[in-house]
């Protein structure tokens, strides 16, 4: 059935066309938002009679799961709904080969999880393709305990950002607690809901622009835009080599303790983030890289109208930009943490709340004529400006209760960016209290040797910073 004669939707929005254009170039090809679940021994089905009867719920709550863009080839795309939903080709189950639950420490910290690391990373290289979902669900089960099993949300990001992936966990979790008690057939063709699709962005909000912010944009892109000879950016843009992702997860105990030392320096953790991983890349640089550039991901949900809450789905962020230099970064004594520059980082991330959306990327969107062609095409073989970017989804709250189901760790990732920064770093923590962070990269744009460096720094750093609580 051609994609014309299912039921049309609403066209796609301009910050979403910006995910579609990607996805259709072989740019960005998707996100993913993972939950280790573990349920109560009163449950008695099989783990996928719970998990395909929480999809059926998830796919009611959440209308764009039934959804597809369609005409992503052109200037205006739409979406469509599917006529129904074959579980059986969405979700996928293969077996852990070690428990989640045996994972190793050193020196009283997790050690990444392997298996997961290698499942993103296959996910993370495949695409979306029509007519089937633009989304998936993978699941890896326990071979020791039945009742424990990993979820692995992958979706196009055109369906939603990384909150999106928070709000689809929190509905799962819901779900497998009323699966149990619901005296139904597990179905494995879902029909979606009959719902109309939350607005996009671009319709709920002015996404305005100053004149000294558009003018200093088309200055820049125009007519001329400075290089700082210092700046390291990773390798020229190319459409060759796929992602790669290193999982860096960090205990309850240590997260604890640098919240304590963050309050105390009066930053944030997210501050932290973007000023140690400044840190960690300089000092696995050479000495004639002297500036990194990096960006922020905000969501704007704080500010939309009521109906767009941290319990939907849908395309609501925006970002911000902030510069590191090597001789703020790394005073003399290298084991002398730059608090002064964490602080900056928080002060520059409220003053983007503060502007509520207002002079951000998204918003010069509405300039583009050819998605594929200006933003994509045009800029194969060409120097980026952007270093690393840290997007920080926060904190999955999950009360333990021993006869209901519970989120135990997370991990929140995305493919390598061919046209964005060098380095993405996603950033969650979950039910347990451990932050998960994937760093993922493109083949070629990074070399690995340098990522291995970076995480290694990054860990010592924080441990260290951990013990002046």
């Amino acid at each position: 059935m051609a994609l014309y004669q299912f039921e049309k939707l609403r066209p796609v929005g301009r910050l979403e066309q910006y995910s579609t254009a990607r996805h259709q170039a072989g740019f960005y090809l998707n996100v993913a938002v993972t939950a280790t679940y573990v349920l109560p021994n009163s449950f008695k089905l099989s783990v996928k009679d719970y998990v395909y009867r929480a999809c059926e719920t998830l796919i009611a709550e959440h209308p764009v799961l039934s959804a597809i863009p369609a005409a992503d080839d052109t200037q205006e795309p739409y979406f469509v709904r599917l006529p129904q939903i074959d579980l059986d080709q969405t979700v996928s189950f293969e077996q852990r080969k070690t428990s989640s639950s045996l994972t190793e420490s050193t020196d009283g910290e997790p050690s990444a999880d392997l298996e997961l690391q290698a499942l993103l990373e296959r996910e993370h290289n495949t695409p979306f393709k029509a007519p089937n979902t633009y989304w998936r669900l993978c699941v890896l089960t326990d071979p020791i305990d039945a009742r424990r099993f990993t979820a692995v949300f992958v979706y196009h990001h055109a369906l939603g950002d990384g909150t999106s992936g928070k709000a689809l966990h929190q509905t799962f979790l819901r779900a497998l607690d009323s699966a149990d008690s619901d005296n139904r057939e597990t179905k494995s063709i879902i029909q979606p809901p009959a719902k109309p699709l939350l607005p996009n962005i671009e319709q709920i909000h002015p996404m305005p622009l100053s004149f000294l912010f558009l003018a200093k944009k088309i200055f820049q892109e125009k007519i001329y835009s400075r290089r700082d000879p210092g700046l390291w950016s990773g390798g020229n843009i190319r459409t060759e080599g796929q992602t790669h992702i290193r999982l860096v997860p960090f205990s309850k105990s240590l997260v604890t303790s640098l919240r304590k030392v963050c309050r105390q320096e009066n930053t944030s953790i997210t501050a932290l983030l973007h000023t140690a991983l400044a840190r960690s890349l300089f000092a696995n640089l050479p000495p004639r890289y002297t500036i990194l550039n990096c960006t922020g991901a905000i969501s704007c949900r704080r500010w939309l109208p009521d109906i767009i809450t941290d319990e939907v789905m849908g395309v609501y962020v925006n970002d911000f930009d902030e510069s590191y230099t090597r001789s703020t970064i790394m005073s003399e004594n290298i084991h002398t943490f730059p608090w002064a520059e964490a602080r900056r980082s928080k002060q520059g991330l409220e003053a983007a709340i503060q502007r509520q959306g207002s002079d951000t990327g998204p918003n010069l969107l509405k300039f583009v004529n050819d998605f594929q062609q200006e933003l994509c095409l045009s800029k194969v073989g060409s120097e980026r400006y952007k270093s690393y970017e840290i997007s920080n989804v926060g904190v999955v709250l999950c009360e333990a209760v021993p006869e209901k189901p519970r989120i135990e760790g997370m991990v929140f990732s995305q493919c390598a960016s061919v046209i964005g920064n060098a380095i993405e770093v996603s950033v969650i923590t979950g039910g347990d209290g451990c932050m998960v962070l994937a760093v993922t990269w493109q083949d070629g744009v990074v070399e690995e040797n340098l990522i291995q460096g970076a995480i290694a720094f990054l860990k010592d750093e924080f441990k260290g910073l951990a013990k002046l609580k």
